[in-house]
């Protein structure tokens, strides 16, 4: 940790103690807690590349009454927004409240041939919890770097607040089915049978039955696999949404299994504690990959339309969150530790600047008083695909890189070029969608070699740290404009028609970009 680290991080913990006192006497007076009571319980649930037309509250193909109930006894947002188009950046903007690159995440991290990780420095929200008495676990896929043996220095969950965790540094290998690659507190578990979503979940349980103080608060942080590639669920569930061998009822199995996962561990929370003393938090990394469950919307996961980044948002606590509310205001991952604090009563981290704001308001019935100090806005380097986005009220404007990477070109054309070679010898079905780069990067391929050919590219091609100059100084060339509250489909361009609107949000977006390049670190 340098010394800029060191004082940021040692300002913050001074001011948790001093104000620790005062923000119980705080809490007591405002009727968050009873005199003689802990502080609320947080639990936040995430699932990995869930859609905004997946789960049933949304209008979605898929059975979640546990999801539908949260929503029911809470407050639903329609207009809700994952941190980033893909997975290791919306995960930092949703520890921290600030954008990824600020706290050294460019792009989704490669497990072990790259020095990025979440900053040392960063105050996430299990660190604010944590500081305030809370006992913090977390569960389930990470994605934020983890000691590897090429990179052993990696920090993982405990570094960043958590005092035990169970999960692993991405995805579920093989599948969610009997995965093989858990860490507990950062021992290898080794094979487990049965599905990823329930396996956390039993661990979360254990954790809560054996593992913790009764009399502390508790921070549960739980981040499912699940609708991610690998996909598997029981076939009991696969079956109510199609054949077992159709990847579309898979990908609703999933949802449908992490459901029931869900709904075991809120009959387990009701036990050890009443609800009226619990936040859940529920949503999605990013977009989903299926272009049929993201509705109307335009653009998938890896894209900064509408499509990729709007996901499902769920706030619930009884008595003190707004029952059954529909919130038409944007809100998103980035504002979860500020509304953290701002529920709970605790100061955010002291000298930080976070890009997201408290959403209290709108979740206690005081909507006038809500106010955003900065618009929503995304920076994916590595997208093609609306590599940029900032929206402010209704409108939405996305941006275009000019700048070009220094990809090896020869060998990607020549893996594409075995990957046609093989599947035209294997006679696979799975020919004619290999020929699209973003099928290249959607469903991974059943054939094996394909397959393995498949990831060899998607390394090739992704972030690499000696590209972050170039993603420091680099421009963008062309921006679109959209009314969302007309257009939610972005089809209609109106930069000409709306000269003064579309410079506004040019302009205060290209500040945004530059402040948080000015920020984020060279790796390399």
């Amino acid at each position: 940790m340098n010394n800029g680290e060191s004082n940021i991080r040692m300002r913050w913990i001074r001011s948790a103690t001093m104000t620790s006192s005062f923000l119980t006497i705080v809490l007591v007076l405002a009727g968050t807690v009873g005199a003689a009571e802990k502080r609320p319980n947080v639990v936040m649930l995430l699932a990995d590349d869930l859609g905004y037309k997946d789960l049933g509250c949304d209008g979605g193909p898929v059975k979640t009454p546990a999801l539908d109930g949260l929503a029911a006894n809470g407050v639903r947002f329609t207009d809700f927004y994952s941190g980033a188009a893909v997975c290791s950046p919306s995960r930092a903007v949703l520890l921290t409240g600030r954008h990824h690159i600020r706290a050294g995440i460019y792009a989704a991290l490669p497990f072990d041939v790259e020095d990025a990780h979440l900053l040392k420095r960063e105050v996430t929200v299990a660190e604010l919890l944590k500081g305030q008495g809370y006992a913090t676990a977390h569960f389930g896929k990470w994605h934020l770097g983890m000691p590897t043996k090429a990179r052993p220095n990696k920090p993982g969950p405990e570094v960043h607040g958590f005092d035990y965790w169970f999960g692993m540094a991405s995805g579920a290998n093989p599948s969610h089915k009997n995965p093989t690659n858990f860490l507990r507190n950062g021992d290898p578990v080794g094979p487990m049978q049965g599905y990823s979503c329930q396996i956390v979940v039993d661990e979360a349980i254990s954790w809560l039955d054996k593992k913790r103080d009764p009399d502390e608060p508790f921070f549960l942080n739980l981040w499912f696999h699940e609708p991610h590639d690998t996909i598997a669920a029981p076939d009991e569930i696969v079956s109510l949404y199609g054949a077992l061998d159709d990847p579309a009822a898979i990908y609703s199995g999933c949802i449908d299994n992490t459901d029931r996962a869900i709904a075991r561990l809120l009959d387990k929370l009701k036990e050890v504690d009443a609800p009226e003393n619990t936040l859940i938090v529920y949503s999605s990394d990013n977009g989903s990959y299926r272009r049929d469950r993201v509705g109307n919307l335009r653009g998938q996961k890896s894209s900064n339309y509408e499509g990729g980044i709007r996901v499902p948002g769920i706030f619930s606590w009884p008595g003190t969150i707004a029952k059954g509310h529909v919130a038409r205001e944007p809100g998103g991952l980035v504002d979860v530790l500020p509304t953290v604090c701002g529920l709970l009563g605790l100061d955010t981290p002291e000298g930080v600047h976070l890009d997201g704001s408290d959403l209290s308001p709108l979740l206690t019935n005081q909507v006038s008083a809500f106010k955003r100090h900065q618009p929503l806005f995304w920076i994916q380097p590595m997208s093609s695909k609306a590599a940029v986005a900032i929206r402010d009220g209704d409108y939405s404007m996305v941006g275009f890189r000019e700048y070009q990477y220094p990809r090896d070109q020869e060998a990607l054309d020549a893996i594409l070029s075995q990957m046609e070679f093989v599947l035209k010898k294997a006679k696979s079905p799975e020919l004619e969608p290999w020929i699209t780069r973003i099928d290249v990067f959607g469903v991974p391929f059943k054939n094996k070699e394909a397959q393995r050919l498949r990831s060899e590219y998607i390394r090739l091609y992704q972030f690499q740290e000696s590209w972050i100059p170039t993603m420091k100084t680099g421009s963008f060339g062309r921006f679109e404009l959209y009314d969302l509250e007309k257009d939610p489909g972005q089809q209609t361009d109106l930069s000409a028609q709306l000269p003064d609107v579309f410079a506004r949000l040019k302009n205060r977006f290209l500040e945004i970009q530059a402040s948080v390049m000015a920020e984020g670190p060279d790796w390399d």
